[in-house]
């Protein structure tokens, strides 16, 4: 039977209107690009073509109870409009039941698994006072997970040496690398196994940034964690934090530092331009202790880095606590004299030209 010219436009016009339409990217952002509690943002271009950000555990308060989010997720087309996920990691590790310490993630994909590193208090520290966070790895089939754990750690030790744990694939000689560090000792860096989920027989870490002793308050890098690797020729460049992420006297940011190959040896921006300091973004602006930061190429090439701050007028999350609400924010990296710039030097405010995504 022939179909009707008004059948077959009723049609196409149905057709149509179930099409989802992409919306366009916006020209414009200002920050903070998600206004929620969500510390130490890692970033990833998934192969679903769908930006990720992954975040350190937040409690999530109604008036009648509080759920706990062990590692936080959301997800955007564009960078700018981030939409909030369930718990990436909705069932914890066996090894790690009783306690609610899960930290700073890293997610890699490989292969077309997942890879969620992240940091853990295992229960064996809640009796034993020895015993600090663990390097751990859960495994998914999609981005937004979710994840489950290997069943062990991939390490412990005291306090919280072993936390911030980051990912990176050498482009130069495709070893897959873990860099992790914190607690008043150095960034290392270790090779992982094939199976990316334990390290390479017979590797060791490598010390590659160490700590400043002093007792000069306004010093970062007394303390440096939050690493995070980038290739951009002829350069790899690590960027991290100190010194102090949080509390009523946060005194962080992010510095940088070099080197031509992936394990080093790395030179500090201020060992390399004779600067007090290798701090790249600090406070200002109406933001405190801006860092731990992770970084993501625009479809034009321009780096752009996420990274967390307390919003100096809203600092408190939902509990008594003093700046327990750490935001997500985003500015672009410029590159000058083969070193990475943070225009100003501080969080941007106000309007500006937002990054491009693929079409």
């Amino acid at each position: 039977m022939p179909v009707s010219r008004i059948a077959l436009g009723a049609a196409l016009a149905a057709a149509v209107a179930c099409t989802p339409v992409r919306q366009q990217a916006p020209a414009t952002y200002a920050n903070p690009v998600l206004d929620a509690d969500f510390p130490d943002p890692a970033v990833l271009r998934a192969s679903d073509g769908w930006y990720y950000v992954y975040g350190t555990q937040t409690d999530r308060r109604t008036a009648t109870s509080v759920e706990w989010v062990n590692i936080q997720a959301a997800r955007s087309r564009d960078l700018v409009h981030w939409e909030r996920l369930g718990d990436a990691l909705p069932t914890k590790p066996t090894w790690a039941r009783r306690t609610q310490d899960f930290w700073a993630p890293h997610v890699a994909e490989h292969g077309g698994t997942f890879f969620l590193y992240y940091s853990a208090k295992p229960d064996a520290a809640l009796t034993d006072s020895t015993r600090g966070l663990c390097l751990a790895v859960a495994t998914a089939r999609t981005a937004a997970g979710p994840f489950t754990d290997v069943g062990h750690p991939l390490q412990c030790g005291p306090a919280f040496l072993n936390i911030d744990p980051m990912q990176f694939d050498d482009p130069a000689t495709g070893a897959p690398l873990l860099y992790w560090g914190s607690g008043f000792g150095p960034i290392r860096v270790q090779r992982l196994a094939d199976d990316r989920v334990s390290f390479a027989a017979g590797s060791a870490p490598m010390p590659l940034v160490g700590i400043e002793r002093s007792d000069d308050s306004t010093r970062y890098q007394r303390l440096v964690e939050g690493a995070w690797v980038t290739y951009r020729a002829p350069w790899y460049y690590l960027f991290y934090s100190g010194d102090n992420c949080c509390g009523p006297h946060a005194h962080y940011g992010v510095m940088v530092a070099r080197s031509r190959a992936a394990t080093g040896p790395f030179e500090t921006l201020a060992a390399a331009t004779a600067r007090p300091q290798s701090v790249i973004l600090e406070s200002g602006a109406g933001w405190r202790a801006p860092g731990h930061n992770s970084v993501i190429r625009d479809a034009a090439g321009v780096d752009w880095m996420l990274y967390h701050a307390v919003d100096t007028l809203r600092s408190r999350g939902a509990s008594d606590a003093p700046n327990t609400r750490r935001v997500l924010l985003m500015d672009p990296i410029v590159y000058r004299d083969g070193w990475p710039t943070i225009d100003r030097g501080h969080p941007s405010t106000g309007s500006r030209p937002a990054p491009a995504v693929p079409r």
